[in-house]
């Protein structure tokens, strides 16, 4: 049932706010009583003082200290009613009468709006009535006035569109608001995005701002992946068609030849910032400071005070002039961890600004850490999980899951992978489409999509074994950065996605554990995409098979054969 609300403009007959104490413009009444509570508290504390240099007992009072006091008590109510009850419940978010405070805002100003009193929450959350059809002309009548008055000021710029959750205290409202704003300005129907069947408070100040719907994403299973002895069914969000098709037979091929095996080689996410010192000798010294073995005892314990799971690995330093980067690793839990490593790393810079007062940090990251961009130093050095992953895979399954034969994969992977990636100058990219199982399992964990580029770094090796029978398959990665605490991991969809394959939220018992492991599954799940792909390729499948899933197609025959 929809509670409609009183419209909060004129304020209704007899409604007192602390604003209307004097009739005076709003910042001359706060400016008075401000005065007023500074000069009786200023002479009733001189007036007790002299009492007790006296003696003389401070209940006794004159007719003057009783109008400090009236005075004092007078301003404290006003200020308190002013500017304390807005400010508490601007914390709590708890009154559902704050829309109240929203309209009334761009008429008396942010001051003015903090001055209305709380009314009794209603029995039920406001709805916005915006889920009609855009083309439907009685949406507006339907509308409440009170929802009219705020999408219009959005409209009209008079409202930022970024307060409408703080303000409402109804996330689903505010994005129906915004939604309805967004859609008068640009003349632009959106009817295909979905609004309803989404907890927006879920995202309110940690995944999304400005919020006016979801994008639905269809995720696809592929297993069991038989990995390190344990089955795991691997989710993957995608619109790729043969995607998760390939990648499932990939699994099913590793699993009929016995399984694979994975190794987690480093563990460390990175942060690097720059700071820019008077001379290169000046920056040589601080450079030498922060590698010297002697100091990392106290660094590491400025840095571990960021976080309980903060744990510094090690500083490596590189010069530009007399511009010095400084990346700091470190263990961060199950968490992804750039928060946690940012913090210990601003928590380091504050201390050798004792010692280096001449340092000037120019930014907190400097790109030699490196987030989210190709780089030399992640494939090299390393950063979040480097994991190997490899399998056997006999000559049978080869033939019969994988439809070609050993020798022709291993040559395909040399002249594909291996030499047509060097050709190109690729940098990490020596495989034939890691990212595409990395991206899909990171959007359907709740991982940040934009780290695939690292993430995907990966170079596959093929090799005959066994007399040249059966096919050694590996991928080594060295740069995933994931986790199962954080960000969008805690998600609904996400979350389930995680509790799918065992590694939901951190791991009390052995912190880190569930981190790794994820990281060892996304290793598998490229190992198994590589390995279909590269057979697919080798066997003059691939356009055949694009054709045949890829393609909009209401055959369910296809899918079934």
């Amino acid at each position: 049932m929809e509670v409609r609300r009183r419209a909060p403009l004129p304020p209704p007959p007899g409604r007192v706010q602390a604003g209307d104490a004097l009739p005076l413009p709003i910042r001359h009444t706060n400016l008075i009583f401000s005065a007023l509570f500074a000069a009786s508290l200023a002479y009733l504390m001189r007036r007790w003082r002299e009492k007790i240099r006296s003696s003389t007992p401070l209940h006794v009072v004159g007719l003057a200290e009783m109008l400090a006091i009236f005075g004092l008590v007078a301003s404290l109510i006003y200020l308190l009613s002013f500017f304390g009850i807005a400010f508490v419940q601007s914390i709590v978010s708890s009154s559902d009468d704050e829309e109240e405070d929203f309209l009334v805002g761009p008429a008396r100003g942010s001051s003015a709006a903090a001055a209305v009193a709380p009314q009794p929450p209603p029995s039920s959350p406001a709805q916005c009535s915006l889920l009609g059809s855009p083309h439907d002309d009685a949406a507006r009548e339907r509308m409440p006035e009170e929802d009219e008055e705020i999408v219009s000021s959005v409209v009209a710029g008079k409202v930022p569109s970024y307060v409408l959750e703080t303000k409402l205290g109804d996330c689903r409202r505010a994005a129906g608001i915004r939604r309805e704003a967004v859609r008068r300005i640009t003349g632009r129907q959106i009817e295909g995005l979905p609004l309803d069947g989404f907890d927006y408070a879920s995202i309110l100040g940690q995944c999304c701002e400005l919020p006016v719907g979801y994008v639905q994403l269809p995720v696809g299973i592929a297993g069991p992946l038989l990995l390190d002895g344990q089955r795991f069914y691997v989710p993957m969000a995608t619109t790729e068609g043969c995607l998760v098709a390939s990648t499932n037979r990939g699994c099913k091929a590793i699993a009929e030849s016995g399984g694979a095996v994975s190794v987690v080689l480093r563990d460390g996410m990175t942060r690097a910032p720059v700071a820019r010192l008077p001379t290169a000798r000046r920056a040589a010294e601080l450079k030498a400071f922060l590698e010297d073995s002697v100091n990392f005892n106290t660094l590491s314990m400025v840095f571990n005070r960021s976080s309980r799971f903060a744990r510094l690995q090690g500083v490596q330093c590189a010069m530009a002039g007399r511009n010095l980067y400084m990346r700091f690793s470190c263990c961060t839990g199950d968490a992804m961890g750039m928060n946690m490593v940012s913090k210990g790393v601003q928590n380091v810079l504050d201390y050798l600004q004792d010692d280096f007062p001449d340092m000037d940090v120019i930014s907190i990251s400097g790109n030699f850490c490196s987030d989210k961009k190709p780089a030399a130093v992640n494939w090299i050095e390393g950063r979040g999980k480097s994991v190997v992953c490899e399998a056997v895979i006999k000559e049978d399954v080869v033939k019969k899951v994988l439809k070609t034969n050993v020798q022709s994969l291993v040559e395909l992977n040399v002249i594909k992978n291996l030499a047509g990636s060097a050709v190109a100058g690729a940098l990490g990219g020596f495989n034939a489409h890691a990212s595409n199982i990395v991206t899909a399992i990171f959007i359907a964990t709740g991982q940040d999509p934009a780290q695939n580029v690292e993430s995907s770094h990966c170079i596959t090796m093929l090799e005959a074994v066994n007399d040249g029978r059966d096919l050694h398959i590996s991928v080594t990665m060295p740069s995933i950065e994931v986790g199962t605490v954080g960000g969008g991991t805690q998600l609904a969809s996400q979350a389930a996605c995680l509790d799918l394959l065992g590694v939901k939220g951190a791991n009390r018992e052995s912190p880190g554990s569930n981190a790794r492991l994820l990281a060892t599954v996304v290793a598998g799940g490229v190992l198994a995409g590589e390995l279909s792909l590269l057979s697919a390729l080798a066997a003059g499948q691939l356009v055949k098979s694009h054709m045949k899933y890829n393609r909009s197609s209401k055959d369910m025959s296809k899918v079934i054969s």
